[in-house]
């Protein structure tokens, strides 16, 4: 089924793939762990094919539920700029994924640190206790290289990467993703997102106004 053939909320058109890398230049990646109690994973958004290090994009940040542990937001804010990939994965993961960031920047820039700058990582993370057994510690840093490898205009969603172990409004949560066309006079723009849903008690789940998630809670 195409993504134009969906069920779709809102009225301005979606790009091609309805995701995030409608936007030009952006991929993504996954690297998925499911083995037993582990049930985890890794995602990478890509902001271009190049080296974000060495060819900076303009970012920003909002905060609405500062409950979790990133890597790299505070300098983000300060800056105002992208210095490598968008990496999500579990709670426990994120020192080792921030690592992996920094080497990968000095595999590619020797000089990161010495006669260049410190690369400001760059993480987010959500709880997959749900299912993963997060003591584990299984993510390594191999598999951030291995997502960042899979990144691709293409890619999976749902039960993958960094959304294997996740849970939404009581039900099986992961990764979506979506994109809208915006006219701006007789330009047109290509907004995306992508999420990484972990949150909400079911009677609180509503799509397009329905109280889906109440009606669900009294079966």
């Amino acid at each position: 089924m195409s993504a134009n053939a969906l069920p779709r909320i809102g009225g301005l058109r979606p790009g091609p793939r309805d995701a995030i890398s409608d936007v030009a230049g952006v991929t993504v990646g996954h690297r998925t762990l499911a083995e037993g109690p582990v049930q985890t994973g890794v995602t990478v958004i890509r902001p271009h094919a190049g080296d974000p290090f060495r060819d900076k994009v303009p970012a920003a940040a909002v905060v609405l539920n500062g409950f979790g542990k990133s890597i790299g937001l505070v300098q983000l804010e300060e800056l105002g700029v992208l210095e490598t990939p968008i990496a999500l994965t579990n709670t426990f993961s994120v020192g080792t994924v921030a690592g992996a960031q920094i080497r990968d920047c000095i595999a590619h820039n020797p000089e990161t640190g010495r006669s260049l700058p410190t690369v400001n990582p760059l993480v987010f993370e959500c709880n997959d206790g749900f299912l993963n057994d997060i003591q584990r510690l299984a993510v390594g840093e191999a598999d951030y290289q291995r997502a960042l490898a899979d990144a691709g205009a293409d890619f999976a969603q749902g039960s993958v990467g960094a959304g294997r172990g996740m849970s939404s409004f009581q039900l099986k949560g992961g990764i979506g993703s979506a994109s809208r066309l915006v006219p701006v006079g007789e330009a047109s723009h290509t907004v995306g997102t992508l999420v990484l849903a972990n949150y909400g008690r079911q009677p609180e789940l509503r799509l397009a106004g329905h109280a889906v998630g109440a009606r669900l809670a009294a079966l």
